[in-house]
C-alpha cells in the first residue's frame, strides 16, 4: 500500500491505498474497526479481471489518524471516499462497502451522485438506519447495547477488540454447540491486529457514527444497479434490520442471502461471497 494525498471537505487527508489489476475499477470500503487488508481474498479473486483498490479509512489501519479538527461522521468519510475517486481518476466504478461501509456508499450516492458510478454492493451493511427508535423501531441496535459496546472500548480496548472479532466470526450457538467460530484462529488473530492498528478516538466516533446515522434518506439515491448481500446469521447487523430493509429501499435490487454465515462473510465464506461478487460485477 501506499499513501496517497486526497482533497476531501476537511482539506488534504493521507490514506493508506492500494490498487491491484487493471480494468473497470471496483473500490472496496472496509467495515469498522478493520483496514483494507480485511479484503485480501477478494482482492485475490478480482485483481485478474478488474482494477481493484483498497484503502484504510481515516483513522484506521495505515492511514492518517488526525489528532483533532476532523469529524468521523459521513458526511466527512463520504467526501473521502469522493477524493479518492477524484484523485485516481475513477469512473464507471462499483462501490462495495462492508458493514460500516455501506453507510459511505449510501451516503456518497446522496451527496455526489452516480456521475462516476457503475453500481453498487451493500455487504453485511448498516442501512438503512441501525438505531432502534420511536421512529425506527425495526433498528437492530438498541440503546442498551450500544452504550455497552462504547463502555467496553473505552474501559479494556484490547479485551472490547477480542471478544468483538470473536463475535465477528461467529454464528448463534445451537444446541450443545460450545463454539461457533466460523475462522481459524489465525484468521481471528489477524483481524485482531487488524482492528489494534485504528486510533481510539476515531474507533468511538465512528462507532457512534454507524450507530446512529439514519440513511433512510440516502437511499432513494442509488438509481444505479444494487446488490445486497448478507448472511443469514450476522449477530452483529442483522439480515432482519438492515439488508432486508435496504433491498426494499432500492427499486430494482438484487438480494443474495447466504446461509449459515456470520458478520465476517467475506472471510469466513470468501468463496461464496467471491462467486456472489464476480456474478453481479459482469453484470
Amino acid at each position: 500500500m501506499a499513501l496517497t494525498t486526497i482533497t476531501s471537505d476537511t482539506g488534504p487527508i493521507e490514506l493508506n491505498v492500494e490498487e491491484s489489476g487493471q480494468g473497470r475499477p471496483v473500490v472496496l470500503i472496509h467495515g469498522w474497526p478493520l483496514s483494507g487488508q480485511s479484503w485480501s481474498a477478494q482482492v485475490e479473486a478480482l485483481a485478474p479481471h478488474y482494477r481493484v483498490v483498497t484503502y484504510d479509512r481515516r483513522g484506521f489501519g495505515e492511514s492518517a489518524k488526525p489528532a483533532g479538527g476532523y469529524d468521523y461522521d459521513y458526511d466527512t468519510l463520504a467526501g473521502d471516499l469522493h477524493g479518492l475517486l477524484e484523485a485516481l481518476d475513477l469512473r464507471d466504478v462499483t462501490l462495495v462497502g462492508f458493514s460500516m461501509g455501506g453507510g459511505e456508499v449510501a451516503r456518497y450516492m446522496s451527496r455526489f451522485g452516480a456521475d462516476r458510478i457503475h453500481s453498487v454492493v451493500f455487504a453485511g451493511a448498516v442501512p438503512p438506519y441501525m438505531a432502534k427508535t420511536d421512529d425506527n423501531p425495526d433498528g437492530p441496535l438498541d440503546e442498551k447495547t450500544a452504550t455497552q459496546m462504547r463502555e467496553g472500548l473505552e474501559a479494556d480496548r484490547e479485551a472490547f477488540f477480542d471478544d468483538f472479532a470473536t463475535t465477528f466470526f461467529s454464528t448463534p450457538k445451537l444446541g450443545g454447540l460450545t463454539s461457533t467460530l466460523k475462522v481459524s484462529e489465525e484468521q481471528r488473530q489477524d483481524a485482531i491486529a487488524m482492528v489494534l492498528q485504528s486510533d481510539q478516538n476515531a474507533a468511538l466516533t465512528c462507532m457512534d457514527a454507524f450507530g446512529t446515522t439514519d440513511f433512510r434518506g440516502d437511499l432513494g439515491a442509488v438509481i444505479v444497479p444494487a446488490l445486497v448481500v448478507h448472511g443469514d446469521s450476522d449477530t452483529i447487523v442483522p439480515f432482519e434490520g438492515s439488508g432486508k430493509r435496504t433491498h426494499e429501499a432500492i427499486e430494482g435490487s438484487r438480494v443474495q442471502i447466504i446461509e449459515g454465515t456470520p458478520h465476517g462473510l467475506a472471510v469466513s465464506h470468501a468463496e461464496e461471497f467471491n462467486r456472489i461478487l464476480l456474478d453481479f460485477l459482469a453484470v
